[in-house]
């Protein structure tokens, strides 16, 4: 019996200390254990604890608190998703293994240059929201979008949303596919000057004909102009071509980011 749980608690320790995908998947009852030990980590869950500050889990469902192995504190600190909250370490933990899995997942599904991976709690287009806000800390000035335009509504919202400028860029035919215009983009970039531009935010799967965005061109230009180059690749991670299109961008021009969906 001693055997048998120091396999899986074996199986936990090498999960944390290399942060990567295990080659084999784990068995249920694995799983459950390693929640269960991750669990015990959180305050709430302290044998004899009675926590009654602010911060303090508290679940009166039992049904709820089984759901969530009893997990309850959430993750982040003080408005930083990414910082350990002192009174929930399983919990601070967990979203720093999540991180490190899907950094791996990326770069196992040809993102060789992904170097960090924040996972967060929301869809694609606030994510791009956020991504933005961030930037507009670097770039206080900076209020254009140049964007390669795409039918979905959800990157204009997500521009508008961080009270930007969307500045759609028509595309070309490009056989049977619409493609980056790279002219009008660079027109369109010494046009507004690039103190005033943000990033330019382009897209790797879409619906058809609209293909993907010239992305190494694309971050050349960036690169050259000192401009951010944000990419929304939704959907293209199960697609080589868009993962190798972001693998060359990042490689031989500018690619802060891109944005990647987790279902």
């Amino acid at each position: 019996a001693r055997q048998a749980r120091q396999a899986r608690e074996s199986l936990l320790k090498t999960l944390l200390a290399q942060r990567r995908l295990p080659e084999h998947g784990w068995d249920e009852p694995t799983l459950k254990l390693a929640l269960a030990e991750l669990a015990a980590l959180d305050s709430n869950t302290f044998v004899g604890n009675a926590g009654v500050g602010e911060r303090e889990g508290r679940v009166i469902c039992p049904l709820v608190a089984a759901r969530h192995f009893g997990l309850a504190h959430g993750i982040g600190r003080s408005g930083d998703i990414a910082e350990a909250q002192p009174k929930a370490a399983g919990s601070s933990l967990i979203y720093a293994l999540t991180n490190a899995l899907a950094a791996d997942a990326l770069r196992r599904a040809g993102g060789a240059g992904v170097s960090e991976c924040v996972t967060l709690p929301l869809a694609t287009g606030m994510s791009v929201t956020l991504t933005l806000l961030a930037l507009r800390q670097l770039r206080p000035n900076a209020r254009h979008v140049l964007w390669p335009r795409i039918d979905q509504k959800s990157c204009l919202k997500a521009v508008s949303a961080a009270g930007l400028t969307p500045v759609p860029i028509e595309n070309l035919l490009d056989g049977d596919e619409l493609r980056t215009d790279l002219d009008a983009l660079a027109a369109k970039l010494s046009e507004i000057g690039a103190d005033d531009v943000l990033c330019v935010l382009t897209t790797t799967s879409c619906f058809a004909p609209r293909g993907v965005d010239k992305l190494l061109d694309v971050a050349r230009l960036c690169a050259e102009q000192g401009v951010p180059h944000l990419c929304n690749n939704a959907y293209g991670v199960q697609c080589d071509r868009c993962m190798k299109a972001i693998a060359s961008a990042s490689r031989h021009g500018r690619l802060d980011c891109f944005i990647q969906s987790t279902d």
